[in-house]
Formats: structure tokens, C-alpha cells, sequence
């Protein structure tokens, strides 16, 4: 550094000299007068500046001649190198310069520029650690992926340079589809540098995809151990395998394992709906009920989900509806103005027959969230409560252009599943399900607006919003009654799409017959 410093100042010091001799001599009248050997010669102003510059050119290529002569004198001396660097270090310099402009280039998106430079880089440097990945980089840019590929081989080869060949071998194979071999060479590198976040992401991700639950557990242990990811998180995800894990054991006919899986999912992770439903069935198998009503009481308060109120129906499978609705009270005072809740009491009393309390447990429903669930049970209700075929189809065709309500949707890519995966059906998101309402879109079923003029409608039924059609939940009912409330439970528990179909079918024919006459 200092010495840096020196030569700076030596420079600036011996620049500014010649700029204040040059000036000197060209302000004299009588120029430069040299004697040597007998001999006398007179240099005007001009020609005493060029004899100037030719003399500090002569003494630079005096300096270099001395430097060669140096280093020839220590190759004679048995420096084998002295040669080779005093020739290397321009050739040195130009190679550093042309991977700079290569770095440039590849990061302006010039790729095929900077796979020149590269090429270039490579002549001069003699160095594949750092010519072969701007080549290999440049060669993805413009599209040359067997270029990259065979680039990717020769960094493997090489000690210092073989995870970045496997990671760049890796993506090129999840680019390609071929999960199985990106599989692998993401657990060699992985085996390299464990505390990559990328490689343990990636690692993650396929080990789910290939259902191998403990060796993806392994790796989510790594990533806690090594502080990628927060503790909390850990234990949802970690949960999460635990119950593809459980659920895999089940298929394979192996009911114990899969029960303490399915309990050590649900301990791990509370609000994780599957696996609560799953250790609740575990413990009523085990003939332990009070531990099945903790775990999904617990799971009810964190969020209530009717798969959770199905899995509560079956710890006393035959017990009358009355008893059904005092034993679910448990629930039901759990946060008791959530619309779960509310759906949860309406249907209940349907099944018990008591239309009036199903109206009240119903509440605003009807005004805050018309959607299909909700618009069918109040079809329900008023066939329990006499109305007529016209105000029941009415509430039918509305549940038809009515939003779907809550479902498994994956927050990455809005993929609508039918039940829950631990692995997005579409985009491959690990642990991305989540139960909310998906987007709406503002097109609707053809003709559906039509429905509520055809078959007529009450005066109580909202205005319905466009959306996709869905399935309603069954009631909760473990003996079908009898007389009306066993025609309002079938009507409720009836998907809402082929009877507003039929209607729509009698009301086209309908004006088939008019346009005729």
C-alpha cells in the first residue's frame, strides 16, 4: 500500500517536472546547448522538447531491457519462473481485463458478448475455475444448454469448483422436468455445503414430491440446526411431513405407526386440520374420546373447519340428534359467531328438526357471506319450514351462480384443491394449502342470472354473486329423521348444481314451446 503510494507521488512528481521544464525551454530565446566528445550541439526550444520525450522514452525502454536482463540472469541462476512472470504479467493483465468485461456483459444480458470475453479470459488466464462459470452462465443466457451442460462437467471435475457444477447441473434438470435426477445431485450437494439455503429448499421440495417424508424431515432438521429457518415454522412443516408420513403408513396397512404419527403431527402443530382429524380417529380407534375432544377442541379454537366437526361426530357415531346437539355444545361455545360455527348449529338443529333454531343459528349469514354452503342450508330450512317448491328452488338457483366459499387453495399459484396435500397439485408448493375463500372472478355461468326469473324465488334469498359452483357438506346426522326434516337434510346435503340444472332445462323447454306457438 505505501509503496503504491510512492510510486504515485513519483510519478505525479516527475510529470509535473517535465511540464515545467518543457515550459522553461520553450520560453527561452536560446535553447539547449550540448558538448560531448569534441563535438557541439545547439537544440532550439521545439527540438530540446522533443529530445526530451525521446530521452524519457529511451530510459523506459532501458528500465524494460534491464527487467528482461534481470530476469534472464535469474532463469540462468535456476528461476525457472523469472522468464514466465515477466511475460505473464501483461498477458495477466489482459486476461483480467477481458473477464471483467465479460462479467459486464453477462450482467447487461449480452450473453453471447460475454461468452467472447470469456473465451477470451480463458486464452490469457489459464484459469477454468472463473472462465468456465461466466461461460457456462453466458451459454443459459443465450439458450445453449448443452454448452452449459458440458461446462457443468468440467467445473464437477474440479475439487474447488464441483458444488457450483452440481448446482448448475441441478437446475438444468428441474428446467427439463427430470425431478429424479435433479433429486440427486441436490442431496450431493447437499452432502457438500449443508448450510445452502437453495440446495436445502430444492432438497426439500423434491424429497416431497417423492413422498420421502423421513429424508425430508432430515433435511428440515438442517435447516433448523442451521439457523435457515425460524422454530415455529420448523414445527408446522415438520408437522406437516409428519402427517404425509402417517398417511402413507395408513396405505400401506401399518395402523399403529400411522397412529403416532398422526398424534405426534397434531402435538406438533395444532391448527394443521388433517392431522388433527387424523389423531382424533387414531385416539377413537385406541378407545381414548377425551383425548380426541382435546385435540380437536384445541384445533377448533386455533380454526374451526367442518372437517373437524365430522371427525367430532364420529366419537359417538349412534347417538340420537338431540343428544347430537347437547354433546356439540363443546364446539359450538367455541368462538360461536364464526360462520363454521354458525353453519355447524344451523345444520345440526336441521337434523333434529328444529327449523327455527337453524334459521337463528344462522344469523346474517345470508347478507355477510351468501355462498353455496350457505344458500343451500336455507333451502333446507324453508322446505322444513312448508314453503313451497318455487321459494326451495329459488334458494337452489341462487346456491348455483353463488360463490364456493372456503377451500383448500394454494397461496402460490390459487390452485383449488378438493382435499388437502401436502404438495400443490399444480405448482409443487410444499405446505402452501391453505382454507380461505379463493378469488372470484367476475364471469358467470351462462344463463345462471336467468335462474331465479324461471323458477321464481324468496323474497328473503340475496342477490347472488358470480362464481364457480361447489359441493356443500353433509349434515351431521348419524340417523336420517324422518318427515320433513329428513326432505330438508336431503335437500341440504344435495349438491346445489343438478338441481338448478334441471330447472334450467324446464325453463328452456318452456320457451322452446312459446317461440313455437
Amino acid at each position: 500500500m505505501l509503496w503504491s503510494l510512492l510510486k504515485i507521488v513519483l510519478f505525479v512528481a516527475v510529470v509535473a517536472a517535465l511540464t515545467v521544464g518543457a515550459g522553461y525551454i520553450m520560453e527561452s530565446q536560446g535553447g539547449i546547448q550540448i558538448t560531448a566528445g569534441g563535438y557541439e550541439f545547439n537544440l532550439g526550444p521545439l527540438q530540446s522538447v522533443i529530445a526530451v520525450i525521446l530521452l524519457v522514452i529511451a530510459l523506459y525502454v532501458i528500465f524494460k531491457l534491464v527487467s528482461l536482463l534481470i530476469a534472464v540472469l535469474k532463469f540462468i541462476n535456476g528461476d525457472s519462473t523469472a522468464l514466465s512472470r515477466y511475460f505473464d504479467r501483461n498477458r495477466e493483465r489482459k486476461g483480467y481485463q477481458a473477464l471483467s468485461e465479460g462479467l459486464l456483459a453477462l450482467a447487461s444480458g449480452e450473453g453471447k458478448l460475454a461468452m467472447a470475453k470469456a473465451q477470451k479470459a480463458d486464452r490469457y488466464l489459464h484459469k477454468p475455475g472463473l472462465t468456465n462459470l461466466l461461460t457456462a452462465q453466458a451459454a443459459e443466457m443465450t439458450g445453449d444448454t448443452r454448452k452449459a451442460e458440458e461446462v457443468y462437467k468440467k467445473l464437477i471435475t474440479n475439487d474447488e469448483t464441483r458444488f457450483v457444477g452440481i448446482r448448475g447441473m441441478m437446475k438444468q434438470k428441474l428446467a427439463r422436468g427430470d425431478t429424479d435426477t435433479a433429486l440427486k445431485l441436490a442431496e450431493r450437494a447437499f452432502a457438500i455445503k449443508p448450510k445452502h439455503p437453495e440446495i436445502q429448499d430444492t432438497l426439500l421440495m423434491l424429497q416431497a414430491q417423492k413422498h420421502d417424508w423421513r429424508g425430508a424431515r432430515a433435511t428440515l432438521s438442517a435447516k433448523l440446526k442451521h439457523g435457515s429457518m425460524p422454530r415455529d415454522v420448523y414445527k408446522r412443516r415438520d408437522a406437516v411431513l409428519a402427517l404425509s408420513e402417517a398417511k402413507d403408513i395408513f396405505a400401506e396397512d401399518k395402523p399403529i405407526e400411522a397412529r403416532e404419527a398422526a398424534i405426534a403431527s397434531a402435538k406438533g402443530s395444532p391448527d394443521l386440520i388433517p392431522g388433527a382429524c387424523m389423531a382424533a380417529r387414531s385416539y377413537i380407534a385406541k378407545n381414548e374420546p377425551k383425548k380426541a375432544v382435546r385435540v380437536l377442541k384445541k384445533a377448533w379454537s386455533v380454526q374451526p373447519h367442518p372437517d373437524l366437526a365430522a371427525a367430532f361426530a364420529e366419537i359417538k357415531p349412534e347417538e340420537t340428534p338431540a343428544e347430537r346437539m347437547k354433546r356439540f355444545r363443546t364446539l359450538t361455545t367455541i368462538k360461536p359467531e364464526h360462520r363454521e360455527t354458525r353453519l355447524l348449529r344451523a345444520e345440526l338443529a336441521l337434523a333434529a328438526e328444529d327449523f327455527p333454531e337453524a334459521r337463528r343459528a344462522m344469523g346474517d349469514l345470508v347478507e355477510r357471506e351468501p355462498d353455496a354452503r350457505v344458500l343451500t342450508v336455507m333451502a333446507a330450512i324453508a322446505r322444513g319450514e312448508g314453503a313451497g317448491d318455487a321459494e326451495v328452488r329459488g334458494w337452489l338457483a341462487k346456491a348455483l351462480s353463488a360463490p364456493r366459499g372456503p377451500q383448500w387453495v394454494c397461496d402460490s399459484c390459487h390452485q383449488i384443491h378438493g382435499e388437502w396435500t401436502p404438495v400443490c397439485e399444480n405448482c409443487g408448493g410444499f405446505d402452501t394449502l391453505s382454507w380461505t375463500t379463493p378469488p372470484q372472478t367476475d364471469a358467470a355461468r351462462p344463463g345462471a342470472e336467468m335462474l331465479p326469473l324461471i323458477v321464481g324465488g324468496s323474497d328473503e334469498a340475496p342477490a347472488a354473486a358470480p362464481a364457480d359452483t361447489g359441493e356443500t357438506h353433509e349434515i351431521l346426522t348419524p340417523n336420517p329423521p324422518t318427515g320433513p326434516g329428513r326432505e330438508a337434510a336431503e335437500e341440504a346435503s344435495e349438491t346445489p348444481v343438478e338441481d338448478a340444472e334441471e330447472v334450467s332445462g324446464e325453463g328452456d323447454a318452456e320457451r322452446e314451446k312459446e317461440e313455437a306457438k
